[in-house]
């Protein structure tokens, strides 16, 4: 499944018309410990670049927007128990909402793994 980056350091993996996204390693290691997350609830709508979830840390409060457009399928309850997920598998089991896509031409905005990889480099 191809996954792509946005400049704000979340992640999208995309499997057919619909996509789970997250934030990156490098965003969870610019937080610190995270101690609270808000995910958006299935049936939410969301907006490319808008803001989807919140994620706090020891350090700060952070909003995750949304790289795409889209209808929310479901929200990642585990984090609700485990917020520490997003620190120990922030590209896996740490992710945060999965959606329909509304509009693909969205993806072509966003990053492949080695564009992501220089622009964090850059940083």
């Amino acid at each position: 499944m191809p996954r792509y980056f946005s400049e704000e350091h979340e992640w999208i993996e995309v499997d057919g018309d619909s996509a789970t996204i997250g934030i990156t390693d490098y965003a969870q290691g610019q937080l610190g410990d995270i101690v609270f997350v808000e995910v958006p609830a299935a049936g939410a709508t969301v907006a490319k670049g808008k803001e989807a979830a919140v994620v706090e840390s020891v350090k700060a409060a952070s909003d995750v927007y949304a790289p795409v457009s889209g209808t929310v399928i479901e929200g990642n309850a585990a984090l609700e128990d485990d917020p520490a997920l997003v620190n120990t598998a922030p590209e896996g089991d740490g992710w945060f909402f999965k959606l329909t896509i509304a509009d693909k031409g969205e993806l072509d905005g966003l990053m492949d793994e080695v564009k992501y990889k220089a622009f964090v480099a850059s940083l």
